[in-house]
């Protein structure tokens, strides 16, 4: 009788198993790498959503503070970093990538979330749009409120990012940006406002959103990314200084000299309006280009683009116009694309087709 229990006991267990790797196996295997920022900041009270530590809770805890997303993922995590975003670098971006790189090539990878701060959360997701040759779908999260805040936005985030992450249908879009129920293209999206939760949005539009764990898409890019790039990180290995110049009334000449003298390959202008240049500025720029150093103008105002040849004789002086891109994703293009050797007309192309 005590024999007979014992193996319908192990029969029990192992289709409990059975059933259990079935259900692992229904599920997609979402890999979730935390470098640090608000999502993983703690207050001193609950009171506190605006002043807080950034970059304190560590990826494990992240995904223990969010029990659902086993009903939605197989998740596992790592963390890659643990700061605050506005301390980036250049390096900091080539590691991220490259692991990144490496984690979508495995056949157990379906995609990949990346927890960070939102101050230069838009530079890294445009970046990893530049650099990495996937269809899998790469989603970058984070939350205007620490955890330990009331209202704290962070766990849904989280939760949303996953679902995008782990969806078929986000397939070849590009890397994305999940925040505030919306789902933005990493190349569009940035950040709009500092102490709301709805801080990021795009001049174009969001591609989508998610609502109780389902996704919804009313567009996709059109510009070119991930498995379509001619960039790839991993022939990638240092990146050239290029360096950004706010413009403003009165602003002198020798900011842009400076820069230039500092060895950045190129200058992004960051001009009022459709990227105007100060007449006492212009001679500056002019001889910083016949010296060899890119000139691209882009524009501090938050919405629209710069038109080639107005304002300024673009095809006369050899500069380039960053079309769309704000001053700081402009930066993060002409980084990529100067990872190679090319004359004006080839950067001018780029800006066009990214």
């Amino acid at each position: 009788m005590r024999s007979m229990l014992w193996k319908q006991w192990l029969l029990c267990c192992a289709l409990l198993l059975v059933a259990g790797q079935a259900l692992a196996a229904d599920k997609p295997n979402v890999v979730i790498l935390a470098t640090g920022g608000t999502i993983a900041g703690a207050g001193a009270t609950t009171a506190n959503s605006a002043s807080y530590q950034a970059a304190k809770v560590p990826v494990d805890k992240l995904i223990l503070s969010v029990p659902e997303l086993t009903n939605v993922a197989n998740v596992r995590g790592e963390q890659v970093f643990q700061i605050a975003s506005e301390s980036f670098t250049n390096a900091h971006l080539l590691q991220l990538a490259k692991r990144v790189s490496a984690l979508v090539k495995q056949n157990d990878v379906d995609g990949i979330v990346i927890t960070h701060g939102t101050d230069t959360l838009e530079e890294t997701a445009y970046f990893l749009t530049l650099t990495v040759h996937t269809d899998k779908p790469i989603v970058l999260v984070g939350s205007m409120r620490p955890g330990t805040a009331m209202s704290a936005d962070g766990v849904l985030n989280l939760y949303d990012a996953v679902v995008v992450a782990g969806s078929p249908d986000a397939k070849g879009k590009g890397v994305l940006v999940a925040m505030n129920d919306q789902i933005d293209s990493g190349r569009d999206v940035t950040k709009m406002v500092n102490i709301k939760t709805n801080a990021f949005s795009s001049q174009w539009g969001p591609l989508g959103m998610v609502v109780e764990g389902k996704t919804y898409w009313f567009r996709a890019p059109v510009k070119r990314h991930t498995a379509n790039s001619e960039f790839d990180i991993d022939a990638i290995d240092q990146l050239p200084t290029v360096d950004i110049v706010y413009s403003y009334g009165n602003v002198p000449a020798g900011m842009y000299e400076s820069a230039a003298a500092g060895g950045a390959k190129a200058i992004i202008h960051a001009g009022t309006g459709n990227g105007s240049v100060a007449d006492r500025v212009v001679p500056a720029l002019r001889k910083i280009r016949e010296s060899g150093v890119m000139v691209v103008r882009s524009a501090r105002v938050p919405a629209g683009f710069v038109v080639r040849n107005a304002e300024q004789p673009d095809d006369q002086y050899d500069w380039v116009v960053s079309h769309d891109l704000n001053p700081q994703k402009a930066r993060i293009l002409a980084m990529v694309a100067l990872t190679k050797p090319r004359d004006a007309k080839d950067l001018q192309r780029i800006f066009w087709e990214y």
